[in-house]
């Protein structure tokens, strides 16, 4: 128990009762360790074995698995297509975020509809958002094919999602209609922190609303903007859901992420051990993209 003094006030500084509390740690440190600590492990071990998923009486390969993946062309294709779906949804959405973030931040009427009508679709499961957005890129009596087909065109001939050419740019689109609302919840508690007497002070100096914006607002909220580009770089090379549901990574491999490379290694090939290797590459090139931005971020921030 802790101490307590003559005024019967505990001290919470004693050696006793700073020991006990470590003991709340356990029960998180347990958890931790078992689903995190322990499957990474185990994912290292499988990935220099011929595991099949199914059956336990395999063998120690060492690193053909790696040999493998690094020569069969699915990791450059697979880490491409990935780089490009990042760099679409992390751009675009943060794009899209801040400027929907800036004007409802602004003294407008019923922003707080506006607001929730923003985020709304984060709301949805992937599942549901895939399915959703299946129909509407649906050729001929699709909600997109039938708007062209009001204005004259040819709404048959629209397919997004059959042209290779075209599939990632689809299934990236969706994934930005469902997360910008998020950025942009982000970005408004970042604006919100601004002091108006900053503006104020620009203004009276004679500043427009846009030299307002570049050399006020984005600097004050250069630590919003790292979070928020981090959160969408993290999100896009995991991408998986949309080029699972919406195309099953075709046409082609036109939509093979890293993530659905490595399920269709491991549950379509039944080659566990294979996609284990695949997935600590694909876990090495994730931090590798994830710490250059950190600290690329990290150094405009400075730089601001």
């Amino acid at each position: 128990m802790a101490k307590t003094s003559k005024k019967g006030v505990k001290n919470y500084t004693s050696p006793v009762f700073t020991r006990r509390m470590y003991y709340f740690l356990i029960p998180a440190l347990a958890f931790f360790l078992i689903f995190w600590i322990y499957p990474v492990l185990q994912l290292f071990y499988y990935s220099v074995t011929d595991f099949n998923g199914i059956n336990y009486d395999f063998d120690f390969v060492g690193m053909k698995n790696y040999a493998r993946v690094l020569s069969n062309g699915t990791l450059t294709n697979s880490m491409k297509n990935t780089l490009i779906y990042a760099v679409m949804t992390v751009c675009i959405s943060n794009i899209i975020g801040l400027a929907v973030a800036m004007i409802l931040n602004t003294k407008i009427k019923m922003k707080g509809l506006f607001r929730t009508c923003a985020y709304f679709p984060a709301l949805f499961s992937a599942i549901v958002v895939g399915f959703i957005w299946s129909y509407v890129y649906m050729p001929g009596a699709g909600m997109i094919a039938n708007l062209i087909t009001m204005v004259g065109g040819d709404g048959a001939a629209f397919n997004p999602l059959g042209n290779y050419k075209t599939a990632l740019f689809a299934i990236a689109m969706v994934e930005i209609w469902k997360g910008f609302g998020t950025t942009m919840i982000i970005y408004l508690a970042g604006l919100q922190t601004v002091d108006e007497s900053l503006l104020e002070a620009a203004s009276i100096d004679g500043c427009t609303q846009w030299q307002q914006i570049k050399w006020v607002k984005l600097p004050l909220i250069s630590s919003t903007i790292t979070i928020n580009v981090i959160l969408s770089v993290i999100s896009g090379l995991k991408a998986f859901d949309y080029s699972f549901i919406m195309t099953n990574g075709g046409p082609g491999k036109s939509t093979k992420t890293l993530m659905f490379q490595v399920y269709e290694t491991a549950f379509t090939d039944q080659k566990m051990g294979r996609a284990s290797a695949f997935s600590v590459l694909a876990f090495a090139f994730i931090i590798l993209i994830t710490v250059l931005m950190l600290l690329y971020m990290n150094k405009k921030e400075v730089e601001l």
